[in-house]
């Protein structure tokens, strides 16, 4: 599926741009309506290797969307020039040492992503506090816990937040739950200014006392050597009993068996998860079993209007490119 457009600079043919992303027709008409004059979007039919193989050999573009752009893809496009991640988690969708060793610059686009996260960060913290798909699925088949679920409930004010990192998406979940009656105290490499943290009522300490502290622990670092497994089972086990754990960043930064052990224990009080180590998730998967977990399927920066957003910015980003102006959010 493609979309031709003049090519710019009147070139004798489009630059073409590979969309790494299974979508349906609907999804790829929103994201061709942002394609700029000159240019083509090419897209998948299915999630066949060789149709990805074969579409990105004449690509000199690639966004990446929710599959990886590993060292076979980017070999098999000599053409390639640049790779725009619809994201901002490059870290493991890309393989950065292939990218640098072509000189392909990269560009995230957060566009959007820091307020839809943050969004669904509060959402898998009220809706693990309050048991809610539990509820839900009780209350469908017939079973209505009006008093049951009391005491296993717990009430979001009065909490205290350890924010572990503490960049665009940490802030923006920091500042939506400003007037919600919480405490926050995080953990960054880097500390903000005195006056952000002012503003965000937040104070910064160590991971091990944010561990001891907090009543909700909600992970927002990217996947790197040093965060895969950085909530493993000595991390969960220097957590309060009865916390509550919330990951939007990425499935391995947590160790998952060791939070279905933390679970099964009744050490963790409850887990909200969009991420997991891999995906998509089996029916059977280990976190599954336990009424005491939100479980959703990587859509955290996922709606409507972020999709929007993001598109709008990432074809802004490679215009910019063939117009010889730096690029937005350059990460490589």
């Amino acid at each position: 599926m493609t979309n031709t457009a003049p090519a710019p600079h009147g070139a004798a043919a489009p630059v073409k741009i590979f969309y790494l992303a299974i979508g349906t027709p609907e999804l790829y008409a929103v994201a061709r309506s942002y394609v700029p004059a000159g240019m083509e979007l090419v897209t998948l039919d299915s999630a066949d290797r060789a149709e990805s193989l074969a579409k990105i050999r004449d690509c000199e573009v690639v966004i990446v969307g929710t599959r990886k752009l590993d060292r076979e893809l980017i070999e098999a496009a000599p053409r390639l020039r640049l790779a725009v991640h619809q994201g901002v988690g490059y870290h493991d969708t890309m393989d950065v040492p292939a990218l640098r060793e072509r000189g392909i610059p990269v560009a995230v686009t957060p566009n959007g992503t820091p307020q839809t996260v943050s969004e669904h960060a509060v959402m898998l913290m009220l809706s693990a506090c309050r048991l809610l798909p539990y509820a839900d699925a009780e209350l469908r088949a017939g079973r209505y816990h009006v008093n049951a679920l009391r005491l296993q409930s717990q009430t979001l004010a009065g909490k205290t937040i350890g924010y572990v990192g503490m960049g665009r998406i940490g802030q923006a979940t920091a500042r939506r739950l400003l007037g919600w009656e919480t405490r926050g105290i995080y953990t960054d490499p880097v500390a903000l200014d005195a006056g952000h943290e002012q503003a965000l009522q937040l104070e910064r300490v160590d991971l091990d006392t944010l561990l001891a502290r907090a009543d909700i622990v909600t992970l927002h670092v990217p996947l790197t050597e040093g965060t895969h497994h950085l909530i493993d089972a000595g991390a969960l086990a220097r957590m309060k009993r009865g916390a509550v754990l919330v990951n939007t960043a990425r499935g391995p930064v947590m160790d998952e068996d060791a939070v279905a052990d933390a679970l099964a224990s009744g050490h963790l009080g409850a887990l909200g998860t969009d991420v997991y180590r891999h995906e998509p998730v089996p029916g059977d998967h280990c976190l599954t079993p336990y009424p005491n977990t939100v479980l959703t399927p990587h859509i955290a920066a996922a709606t409507r209007d972020t999709y929007a957003r993001k598109m709008e910015g990432v074809f802004a980003n490679i215009a910019r490119y063939y117009a010889g102006e730096s690029l937005l959010e350059q990460v490589l």
